[in-house]
């Protein structure tokens, strides 16, 4: 196998070809997976509150995905001295998008459980593009019966209300409803900030629920060492990450901006080491919605991340 993928036949520039995640192949055929990541777009923003447009999110995502896939053989990190995602160990395939019932969130959350119950059944990994935090719900539930796992959450609201008239699986609601999960053995809130979080009440219930809750200024004050010590060790992980998390300047595109968010080296060095630390078996990454980010840095900082965070993920379990 060549070094770098365009050596032969097609130069398959990011702009050239169909847009799927990091220009994987696709596998529609959910009971013929075979990949190491399997990545799943779930474009409901029926949960939101203020603005939707999250439903955009798993297009934008993908596309801005493209910028990187040059076709080298894998992603050489020259600080770390280590190729990350090399294209002749890792699979990496796209399974398109959860079917969403337009105004039925019941149908649209049991559609996301059964594809992410598909994904777990072929032993990959799945990779979520929502879609707004409501889609974390039926990811979760997806994992009924798995061993332990500790969600470790990036987000500036704690999304642990109970109930608001009637509705109980908004994009407000899935920590809250992960935690009553019997699989799920605790939570880390990390960037958790600002007015209209939630109330004192709903930060209550997730402490009683064994979530450690720490704050934009919080993390940077114990570093990603000190944030990592508060992840306990022996349960796997799932990642759930926010978009709003990040600070508006780099993360525009999103429905509930929130000021004094995280920059992008903050969060990663938190994935990086927390890959190291113990299985990942899951990721859903949340909210970002194109319409409001015109320039497309919100899509990329999303892929950025995802891209890097697989890498480390892959890499952690090559060394185990």
């Amino acid at each position: 196998m060549t070094e770098f993928a365009y050596e032969s036949g097609r130069l398959n520039l990011p702009f050239v070809g169909h847009c799927t995640f990091a220009k994987a192949p696709v596998v529609l055929d959910w009971d013929a997976i075979d990949a190491d990541f399997a990545v799943l777009g779930v474009p409901n923003d029926m949960g939101t509150q203020y603005r939707p447009g999250a439903r955009f999110g798993p297009r934008g995502i993908r596309e801005a995905s493209t910028l990187f896939s040059f076709g080298h053989g894998g992603a050489y990190d020259h600080e770390d001295g280590i190729t990350y995602l090399p294209a002749e160990r890792v699979r990496i395939v796209d399974l398109g998008d959860a079917d969403i019932v337009h105004t039925d969130m019941s149908a649209s959350h049991a559609n996301t459980e059964a594809a992410v119950r598909k994904i777990l059944a072929a032993d990959a990994t799945p990779v979520i593009l929502g879609g707004d935090h409501s889609v974390h719900d039926p990811v979760m539930r997806a994992f009924a019966g798995a061993s332990p796992i500790h969600i470790v959450q990036i987000d500036a609201h704690l999304d642990f209300v109970d109930e608001r008239h009637g509705v109980r699986h908004g994009h407000g609601n899935p920590m809250r409803r992960s935690s009553e999960l019997e699989h799920v053995t605790g939570l880390t809130q990390l960037g958790i900030r600002n007015v209209s979080s939630s109330n004192v009440k709903d930060y209550e219930d997730a402490r009683a629920a064994g979530s450690t809750i720490l704050s934009v200024r919080d993390v940077r004050r114990l570093g990603p060492e000190g944030v990592l010590a508060k992840i306990p060790i022996g349960p796997s992980y799932h990642i759930s990450i926010d978009i709003d998390g990040f600070d508006p300047s780099i993360a525009p595109g999103t429905g509930t901006p929130s000021h004094g968010g995280f920059q992008y080296y903050e969060v990663l060095e938190i994935m990086r080491g927390l890959a190291y630390r113990g299985p990942v078996t899951g990721i859903d990454l949340v909210e970002v919605a194109p319409p409001y980010d015109p320039g497309g840095i919100t899509s990329m900082l999303a892929a950025q991340l995802l891209m890097n965070m697989l890498g480390y993920i892959f890499h952690a379990r090559e060394s185990r």
